[in-house]
């Protein structure tokens, strides 16, 4: 008998690209899988995706006001409903802390239930400019929700050891957030799109724009610029999309273009020929991050430059598919950007396929399956 296994993520699961590898990777090993999200507004509340099942629970109190005590109880609403009707669930595969907390409470109801912990980030300090009661907060709370888990995921190995570090735990499985993998044929949108010269190199941001990203330092840069052999390309969306589209109307070196669906993404990517990932060292998710576009660069058969953190470093330096910049300032980026005009742009290029084999979904599940043996006794 197939077990039961829910794959619990508070959002509304519809970007959400590691809640998908994993729910189709678990139905592909045989678990019986249902995503279960959180309802929005012109989203089905029940769908099948790729073969397994999504629930987005719908809340009496989602209209109301987003005040915080209101959005307590919309939490404790969520709760209620979800615990009440997966409880008997065999596992639950908890993606983040706010998960977790759900899936104590499931757990308390049916000590048989089996909670593996997801953490995205490094959970207590995942955002620039939280406060230290809130990171202390989050720190009490994780510790005591870690007692209740079997095991422990998470996405890169600095974040690991810091759990180590932070609460005595093993060391959690590393699973990176890596794309699957794809023979990826280099395309040319964004040049024919914007009519860019050929000998001008394309740097391409793509994801969310939002704080903490390095998009403040990159927009700089290129504004202030002297040469023109190179131009920037941001697609994606987020609070910082105004900021971009001003700066792109004013700029003959910066272009803007909307985030496009997972499955042109690639395409798009390959159209450029760098990619930046310049996090801001700004909270220690962030320091200690390996970002899935960094992965996604990759795989769509471009350089990356990167701002100078460890884990970005170390992918790029061991593998000479990139240049890191030295300070994780407008002065750092805009050397980076010479040494990516000098650089042996070809021998970056035939180094990528290598990379490409180790940093795919395809090696990855097999970490996350052999989690699931573990649990299963296998």
């Amino acid at each position: 008998m197939k077990n039961k296994l829910v794959n619990l993520v508070l959002n509304d699961f519809t970007n959400d690209s590691r809640v998908l590898k994993i729910s189709k990777s678990l139905l592909s090993a045989g678990y019986d899988v249902k995503v279960v999200a959180m309802y929005n507004s012109g989203l089905n509340e029940f769908e099948e995706v790729s073969g397994f099942n999504v629930h987005r629970i719908f809340l009496c109190s989602r209209k109301w006001p987003k005040l915080k005590i209101i959005q307590v109880i919309k939490f404790f609403e969520f709760i209620y409903r979800c615990v009440g009707l997966y409880k008997k669930y065999d596992i639950w595969h908890c993606n983040d802390l706010n998960a977790l907390l759900v899936g104590v409470f499931a757990k308390l109801l049916n000590p048989r239930l089996v909670l593996i912990y997801d953490a995205h980030e490094l959970e207590i300090n995942d955002r620039p400019g939280q406060s230290f009661l809130s990171i202390k907060l989050r720190y009490c709370l994780e510790k005591v929700l870690l007692k209740f888990v079997s095991s422990v995921i998470t996405v890169s190995d600095s974040i690991a050891n810091e759990y180590v570090k932070l609460y005595g735990v093993p060391k959690p499985s590393v699973v990176l957030n890596c794309p699957l993998y794809a023979a990826q044929e280099k395309k040319n949108i964004f040049r024919e799109k914007f009519n860019i010269r050929s000998d001008q190199k394309i740097f391409l941001y793509q994801g969310a724009l939002s704080h903490g990203r390095g998009l403040d330092i990159i927009l700089d840069v290129f504004e202030k610029q002297k040469n023109n052999e190179s131009v920037l390309v941001i697609m994606g969306y987020g609070v910082l999309e105004g900021i971009v589209k001003e700066k792109a109307l004013l700029s003959e070196f910066i272009f803007f273009v909307p985030a496009v669906s997972p499955n042109l993404l690639l395409t798009y990517t390959s159209s450029a020929d760098f990619g930046i990932s310049f996090i801001e060292d700004s909270c220690l998710s962030y320091r200690y991050c390996l970002p899935n576009k960094l992965f996604e660069y990759l795989m769509a058969g471009i350089p990356v430059l990167t701002s100078n953190l460890f884990e970005m470093k170390k992918v790029i330096d061991e593998n000479g598919v990139g240049v890191v910049a030295k300070n994780n300032t407008v002065d750092g980026l805009s050397f980076a950007l010479s040494l990516c005009l000098r650089e042996n742009y070809t021998e970056m290029i035939n180094n990528i396929p290598s990379v490409k084999n180790v940093y795919c979904w395809e090696v990855q599940e097999k970490k996350l399956l052999k989690v699931y043996d573990d649990i299963s006794g296998h």
